[in-house]
């Protein structure tokens, strides 16, 4: 029996399972509001009430993280690998960027949870780029050696914020007068998108909120900050495949953008995308999906627990 977990701000996702014949079989799994517990150990004791012995757990943490220790970004969570195996008596434990877990969760997703947003002119074997925006925006690349891809972690969400526009311009200098330097995860995440619907004069709202008052067209100014929130999402996401010439594809995974483009914001993050001035040819070659499966995080970091079965 193996475990795995993708532990979010907002979330935690945590699954026990099997490889059978190479297959991962999930046994059972469960969602939890993250906040609802003061210690991850605190969660850990209530889903493993009554579990197998485990053999592996793999956790996709959203913070830095060296594979065994790591502080929560939004959470005042601290976890340690030596502590989870002397605590719950697992026999290897990981810790892993949550965006590089869901790097490993691409080859488990059924094709129909992969949108074509850019169909581009991909080439086997070429670098891909992973982001996605929840509670914040995650970042991973991913390499090929060795007969297969090799993942990159990262946090290019804290990458500073670059304004396309005059309007994005005067964000920047919103936001800069508040906090001080911007990055792009200010602006391309839950919490950002509640930012931009504020800078454009709106009273105080949950992300939530305001995306559903855009699909429902019930606020012209919640359509408005959507809008401005894929704008930056494209740019941002156009930046990263130009840096990795990610001809093997760029994945959008995350919540926000699953819910919203398929009805708003398409055009607007793929006309952000592309203009690049010189490099315009080079980004409208990158392929681009937008990943439907929710357990992506989670099933990549089964796939690493399994990795560490003896």
């Amino acid at each position: 029996m193996i475990l795995g977990g993708d532990l979010g701000g907002t979330k935690t996702l945590l699954a026990l399972a099997e490889l059978r014949d190479g297959k991962l079989q999930i046994a059972f799994e469960r969602r939890y509001a993250s906040q609802d517990y003061p210690t991850f150990d605190a969660l850990l004791d209530d889903f493993l009430a009554d579990a197998p012995p485990i053999q592996a757990a793999c956790f996709g943490v959203a913070g830095p993280t060296n594979g065994h220790h790591v502080k929560l970004t939004y959470l005042p969570w601290e976890i340690s690998t030596n502590n989870l195996v002397s605590r719950f008596r697992f026999r290897h434990a990981l810790l892993a960027n949550d965006f590089a877990a869901a790097a490993n969760g691409l080859p488990l997703v059924a094709q129909h949870q992969l949108k074509m947003l850019q169909t581009g002119l991909p080439v086997s074997q070429a670098p891909r780029v992973i982001l996605g925006a929840g509670t914040g925006l995650g970042v991973a690349g991913m390499v090929w050696t060795d007969n297969r891809y090799c993942v990159i972690p990262g946090e290019g969400g804290h990458i500073g914020f670059a304004p396309q526009t005059p309007e994005q311009g005067e964000l920047w200098q919103w936001l800069h007068e508040k906090n001080g330097r911007v990055t792009t995860e200010d602006v391309v995440s839950g919490p950002g998108l509640a930012r931009i619907y504020a800078f454009l004069g709106g009273r105080p709202q949950q992300p939530e909120e305001i995306g559903h008052n855009a699909l429902s067209k019930s606020d012209p100014l919640a359509e408005q900050a959507v809008e401005l929130w894929f704008s930056v999402y494209g740019a941002f996401a156009g930046d990263l495949a130009i840096q990795w010439l990610a001809y093997g594809g760029v994945y959008l995974a995350g919540g926000i953008a699953a819910k919203l483009m398929p009805h708003i914001g398409y055009s607007t993050f793929m006309d952000a995308f592309n203009a690049k001035r010189e490099h315009r040819l080079v980004a409208e070659n990158m392929p681009i999906h937008l990943v439907t499966e929710e357990r992506l995080g989670l099933l990549g970091a089964l796939a690493l627990a399994g990795s560490k079965q003896d």
